[in-house]
């Protein structure tokens, strides 16, 4: 077994927050009417990639009838149906369709994980949700040297990446298009997230996460 499956498994046990058990798992029970028929995942979301990559995609949580219904980040909702086909355009990933696990969707030299692994209420987790799941975050940074780049989708995990490495966010402010050089040498790229909010009202454009995208991809030396 290979460690990222190890890990996965583990993690999909975990009941640490009791609050986002109790969500995530009502959330599968009741279902979104056009999911009916479909069995939610409804247990913690592992990340999704790359073993050898060298840039990492850090969102913030899964989502209730996206990732916590299809048991992959940014899998089966608004966000990525903007998110993978920006990769794909930028000749990161092998399509733009992310559907669910066994959709065929492969990821090259990019990893996609989130700051908290459950889908919480209101896409708010508390600061104690934070702090739990970034033991499950040590842990898969660990498994991936080469990373030379985080992308934050969004200031919630631009948030979270800083106080994982315990840096004070006033000395890297969250701005979309904004690099931050880290203390471990790795570079800090901030885009507004991809949410439907954002990107329905035109807050985040194509155009402006493509342009976020192909710099991610340059300074992380992916062509």
């Amino acid at each position: 077994m290979s460690r990222f499956k190890a890990l996965y498994l583990e993690l999909s046990a975990c009941r640490r927050c009791p609050r986002l058990v109790a969500w995530r798992e009502e959330v599968g029970r009741k279902k979104r009417r056009a999911y009916q028929n479909e069995t939610y995942w409804a247990r913690p979301v592992p990340g999704f990639g790359d073993p050898r990559a060298r840039l990492l995609i850090f969102g913030l949580a899964p989502g209730a009838h996206g990732s916590n219904r299809t048991g992959r980040m940014f899998t089966g909702d608004a966000s990525g149906d903007f998110l993978y086909p920006a990769l794909w355009r930028a000749g990161l990933a092998s399509q733009p369709l992310a559907k669910d696990r066994d959709d065929g969707l492969e990821l090259y030299g990019v990893y996609v994980t989130a700051a908290v692994r459950c889908a919480p209420p209101g896409n708010r987790p508390t600061r104690e949700e934070f702090a739990a799941c970034s033991l499950w975050t040590e842990r898969e940074l660990a498994m991936l040297p080469q990373l030379r780049v985080y992308l934050a989708l969004g200031r919630l995990a631009h948030d979270a990446l800083l106080e994982h490495h315990g840096l004070i966010k006033a000395r890297f402010p969250f701005a979309h298009g904004a690099e931050h050089t880290l203390p471990n040498g790795r570079v800090l790229l901030d885009s507004y997230h991809v949410s439907r909010q954002n990107t329905q009202t035109g807050r985040l454009t194509e155009t402006m996460f493509d342009a976020v995208v192909e710099r991610a991809k340059a300074l992380a030396g992916l062509g």
